[in-house]
């Protein structure tokens, strides 16, 4: 069981040898690069320590973990996330905003979704993506545990639609397929499946631009969200 004594975020810093030129953020930088490229099947700390032209115990000083690592990645890609201030875009449309660049971080980073609910995030950027995004949910008049029941709605609806997505794309990236091509395989194979509803579901999901389906199945379903939570408010 994960205890909050090892996280990263929770122990003291090391201070590094006068002579130590390797800086924990080039290491976040160049896992970062690795992880983007190869996913987590291609990033191990041997690997990584040999790209940044250091030995073991360099990158151990700075990093004592892979699961350290983890979760310094996790918090960096957080970082990444664009969350306006209310006062400026109103809740409703900075909660869109932050939605939409919270789904195009992961599509920048396909490899967050396996990893992120393995590890608590606890990290700065972390906790600062909470706190603005809570801000926003205040805008709208929510506080405290709706508040917070808010915020995790509109997240678990981004990550569940965002997580979905990257594994279709990868499922597609593993069979040497593009997505059309995917989609297509997949439709002409499941014609004698299901009755003609599904079949016509099927049809409609897997012909035309499959990459505007996917952003008009998350701007559909994020307005739904938004629509709930607005309901709420005149309740």
């Amino acid at each position: 069981m994960f205890g909050v004594t090892e996280s990263i975020w929770t122990r003291k810093l090391k201070t590094s040898p006068a002579r130590e030129t390797l800086t924990r953020e080039q290491i976040v930088r160049t896992a970062l690069e690795t992880l983007d490229a190869e996913g987590l099947a291609g990033l191990s700390m041997r690997k990584l320590a040999a790209k940044l032209g250091s030995g073991a115990t360099s990158l151990y000083w700075h990093v004592p973990t892979k699961d350290d690592l983890i979760d310094l990645l996790i918090d960096e890609v957080w970082g990444e996330i664009d969350i306006p201030e209310p006062e400026l875009a109103g809740w409703r449309s900075g909660t869109l905003l932050y939605a939409h660049s919270m789904r195009s971080t992961i599509m920048r980073h396909p490899w967050l979704p396996e990893v992120m609910y393995t590890r608590p995030s606890m990290g700065p950027n972390a906790m600062t993506m909470g706190t603005r995004g809570l801000a926003l949910i205040a805008a709208a008049g929510i506080t405290g545990r709706n508040a917070d029941f808010a915020l995790g709605t509109v997240m678990s609806f981004v990550l569940g639609s965002a997580g979905g997505e990257v594994a279709t794309r990868e499922m597609a990236r593993r069979a040497g397929q593009s997505i059309d091509q995917l989609a297509t395989a997949v439709l002409e194979s499941t014609q004698h499946l299901g009755d003609t509803t599904m079949q016509e579901s099927a049809r409609r999901r897997a012909t035309g631009d499959i990459d505007g389906m996917f952003y008009d199945s998350f701007t559909y379903g994020l307005e739904i969200v938004l629509e709930g939570i607005a309901a709420r408010i005149k309740n």
